[in-house]
């Protein structure tokens, strides 16, 4: 029976077991419970089909998705199943083909960013003094900066790409996580297990990413989804914005090249709302994902089954 069974308490509260059991338990036993839970099955599936939308591009909607094949403004038929642009492009196409780059920037963003958070959570908490002093004003620099105007500011005077969005949307992303990281960081780096690595003489990096770390995966996971759905939905307003490179296909081009053809003027829904709609069911996926990270890790948000009791007799 563990401490949350007897006090009703987190974790935190009980004695810290051995980090060698420890770590990899915790992550196997979040895995199977995420795989049991039906919010984080619904939203994995989500994402399982969208990449795999976005890998067989090539094979669903062969070559240019750009090219101008039909006439314009023809509502879905069995042609054209999602219609045509105003130009004549065909929107299914440009559709999986959008999928390619929306996904691909928000996967690499969400990894960029909570990898930078993690570096600078684990230094700060562990060394502490200066470098925490010197890792915390930086990050409260960022925090303080305007993320809307410092996107467009930056993505404005950079040259345009994919590459170019990448970066902006990491500089502008890892302060918020790098503090919630080192905030946990910093309660782990207390406990007992921490101080008897230091003790042994383990050097500082094995204790960060082998000690803290592993107790820490619940938080990097939520980190790391939230990161994710600020890369998508960040990259699409920029390119809505007309920031981004607009000869590359990607959700939020399209959206672009539909908002200065007047889509919604002319009533042509079909070329806006596959896109919006995919941008919406991808962060709506990380979002329940998120939520069951959540729900599993923190036994306030666990919904307790009573069972009927029986009566004798």
């Amino acid at each position: 029976m563990t401490a949350v069974d007897i006090a009703g308490e987190t974790p935190a509260a009980a004695p810290s077991a051995p980090p060698t059991a420890q770590g990899p338990g915790r992550r196997r036993g979040l895995a199977r419970r995420l795989l049991g839970s039906k919010k984080a099955l619904s939203g994995l599936c989500l994402l399982v089909v969208f990449a795999t939308l976005a890998l067989l591009a090539p094979v669903l909607a062969p070559g240019d998705p750009s090219l101008i094949n039909s006439t314009g403004s023809q509502a879905p038929s069995g042609a054209h199943w999602l219609g045509t642009t105003t130009k004549g492009q065909d929107v299914l196409a440009l559709t999986l083909w959008g999928a390619r780059s929306s996904m691909f920037v928000g996967f690499t963003v969400g990894l960029a960013a909570t990898g930078i958070a993690i570096l600078v959570g684990l230094a700060s908490a562990y060394f502490g003094r200066l470098l925490d002093d010197a890792l915390t004003l930086i990050t409260n620099v960022f925090l303080l900066l305007p993320g809307l105007p410092l996107l467009v500011i930056l993505a404005a005077f950079l040259p345009p790409g994919t590459s170019t969005v990448v970066l902006v949307l990491v500089i502008t992303g890892w302060a918020g996580s790098a503090r919630v990281l080192r905030a946990q960081a910093r309660s782990i780096r207390g406990k007992d297990f921490v101080a008897a690595a230091v003790v042994t003489g383990e050097r500082p990096l094995r204790i960060m990413f082998r000690e803290i770390l592993p107790n820490m995966a619940s938080v990097v996971m939520t980190t790391l989804l939230g990161c994710v759905v600020f890369g998508i939905t960040s990259q699409a307003a920029l390119e809505f914005l007309g920031l981004g490179d607009s000869s590359v296909v990607s959700w939020g081009t399209n959206l672009y090249w539909a908002s200065n053809d007047g889509a919604l003027m002319t009533g042509t829904w079909w070329v806006f709302i596959p896109s919006g709609l995919c941008i919406a069911l991808v962060a709506f996926a990380l979002a329940l994902v998120n939520y069951a990270v959540d729900e599993i890790t923190n036994p306030r948000l666990r919904s307790v089954r009573r069972r009927p009791v029986k009566r004798r007799g």
